[in-house]
């Protein structure tokens, strides 16, 4: 049985406590948050900590704290040579305080506290000092249904940008055309069956082969007609554009 104490009670943390507590080989022991109001998921037979003086010792400690924090955090614990991770897709692993065995567990997935996440869809990208520790990281995102993966702290932090440009850059897309579509009173539930068949394509054909519409035909007509309409808008105009010339002119990420 691995002991778990989980540092943490945002979004990652709250569903990392879900997984531990539904895995078969897994305890957790605990579950620390600074402030006791901040944990609005409370589960059952789960112990509550709100002072670092009264950890528990633990086989790992998983760290589910903003970016900021992070360091800050793994220099108050009480305790050294202990196996400490944070969760972190950009934070280097060496800004936790080297007292520690340091790690990453970094999943690779989008979380929000009202939507359930099945971890069996959640990759762990994994990375450590000892490599005892990365068999042993393995083992835990093996627990919890999860595949994992040995990435180092660049490739890491290549993986959280393309991350960004994928969840949160296009679900701000999605944000506009929910305006556009309600501007013009269309049910934005429409758009869903083109939303959900582009992310299936993706899952078989590369995105550079994927890519359609207007500015993959060079269709200045429909480009300048799409302008046009969202003189209204210019920010949202800026993107266009922006995003139609990267559609013209792809020429592949050149290597720094």
């Amino acid at each position: 049985m691995i002991s778990v104490v989980i540092l943490g009670a945002g979004n990652v943390g709250t569903h990392l406590v879900k997984a531990v507590q539904a895995a078969e080989n897994l305890n957790l022991i605990q579950w620390y948050s600074r402030n006791p109001k901040a944990i609005k998921f409370p589960i059952k037979d789960i112990e509550f900590c709100h002072d670092l003086d009264r950890l528990k010792l633990a086989d790992v400690y998983i760290i589910a704290v903003s970016d900021k924090a992070i360091s800050d955090l793994s220099k108050q614990l009480p305790f050294e040579n202990r196996l400490v991770v944070h969760t972190s897709g950009s934070v280097a692993m060496k800004q936790l305080d080297m007292k520690h065995r340091r790690g990453v567990f970094y999943p690779l997935q989008t979380f929000s506290l009202t939507s359930e996440v099945a971890f069996s869809e959640v990759p762990f990208c994994i990375e450590t000092m000892q490599k005892e520790d990365s068999k042993f990281l393995k083992t835990l995102a093996s627990e919890m249904g999860s595949p994992s993966y040995m990435i180092n702290t660049e490739q890491r932090q290549a993986l959280h940008l393309s991350a960004v440009f994928i969840n949160n850059f296009t679900n701000q897309l999605y944000r506009i055309a929910h305006e556009l579509s309600d501007f013009k009173n269309i049910n934005f539930d429409v758009l869903k069956p083109l939303i959900l068949e582009t992310a299936k394509k993706v899952q078989t054909i590369s995105p550079y082969n994927a890519q359609t519409g207007p500015a993959k035909r060079n269709d200045q007509v429909t480009i300048n007609q799409h302008l046009r309409t969202l003189e209204s808008h210019p920010e949202y105009q800026s993107i266009y554009e922006l995003l139609t010339k990267s559609i013209k002119n792809t020429h592949g990420f050149k290597k720094l």
